[in-house]
């Protein structure tokens, strides 16, 4: 299934990608490459209305970073998921400073992801 995405956002991702936080760059390290299970994950990606701070098309996984900026925008991050996930999209979201902290664990908590998608795939 493609995704299309809001052709405006295009210069926009370009931009974000060229500013991007610590914590987006801190986890981009790791996810860049095929490091997670050989996945290839793209970083500020427009997806329908939206852009997202990183997606794997074949897992349809997106995997966003709640920084100071989403305080005050709990309604409007859900709603955006829920548009997402109407796309057949999972969403993983993690906050800046346990990217920050500890990029293990979230780390692994993206590979724990993976393994339960993949067992599921299998299965089907």
């Amino acid at each position: 299934m493609k995704i299309f995405y809001n052709k405006k956002l295009k210069a926009l991702s370009r931009e974000h990608r060229k500013k991007g936080t610590l914590s987006e760059v801190l986890l981009w390290n790791v996810l860049k490459g095929r490091k997670i299970k050989g996945y290839q994950f793209m970083r500020q990606k427009p997806l329908g209305d939206y852009i997202v701070d990183f997606f794997c098309s074949k897992l349809k996984l997106v995997i966003e970073i709640d920084g100071i900026s989403h305080n005050d925008k709990g309604e409007s991050d859900r709603i955006r998921q829920k548009k997402l996930e109407s796309l057949g999209l999972s969403v993983l979201r993690f906050y800046e400073w346990d990217v920050k902290k500890d990029i293990r664990a979230v780390v692994q908590s993206i590979e724990n992801w993976i393994a339960e998608y993949e067992k599921k795939s299998s299965t089907s």
